[in-house]
């Protein structure tokens, strides 16, 4: 465990690189508990906290990125509107390393293998601090929202409904 603490993954250089202030955590994962309520909780982090990276497609056949709190769901038909698509639907697991260059339970936001359209729940906005992905399976970082709102270039929107 200690050799992990040691790699910084490509999320962790892109942030040093652009002088973003954020904290890494790492968590065992041997479990196969990798979805997000389960990080929260091994983390110790509230789950309003920690976020999870969902990948869309659209009608226009355009990807979208969608940044939404671990305990809640992307409600489609607001995603959708927020990027002025008709519809967005999620993109099928064996899409994700080709279209993100990230695998399942380990996507973030940040170094995606193209910049896309991103929009983060806007829950975001009350918080000081927000926990994603560290861009491999057994890593977060928590960041400052505006930080990861400016390094993606992104915007907030209401997307999410309870889970």
């Amino acid at each position: 465990m200690a050799k992990e603490k040691e790699i910084k993954t490509n999320v962790m250089r892109i942030l040093d690189k652009e002088n973003v202030p954020y904290r890494a955590y790492f968590y065992e994962h041997e479990d196969g508990a990798i979805d997000g309520v389960s990080v929260a909780h091994k983390l110790g982090q509230n789950v309003e906290q920690v976020f999870k990276t969902l990948v869309t497609r659209g009608s226009s056949n355009d990807f979208f990125v969608f940044v939404v709190p671990v305990a809640k769901e992307l409600q489609l038909k607001a995603a959708a509107k927020s990027v002025g698509e008709k519809s967005v639907e999620m993109i099928h697991v064996s899409e994700i390393n080709k279209v993100t260059g990230y695998i399942r339970g380990g996507c973030s936001p940040v170094g995606m293998k193209k910049q896309y359209r991103t929009v983060i729940d806007s829950s975001c906005e009350t918080l000081s601090t927000m926990i994603v992905s560290g861009g491999k399976i057994g890593t977060q970082v928590e960041l400052a929202p505006q930080d990861l709102l400016r390094l993606v270039r992104g915007r907030t929107a209401e997307i999410t409904t309870e889970g």
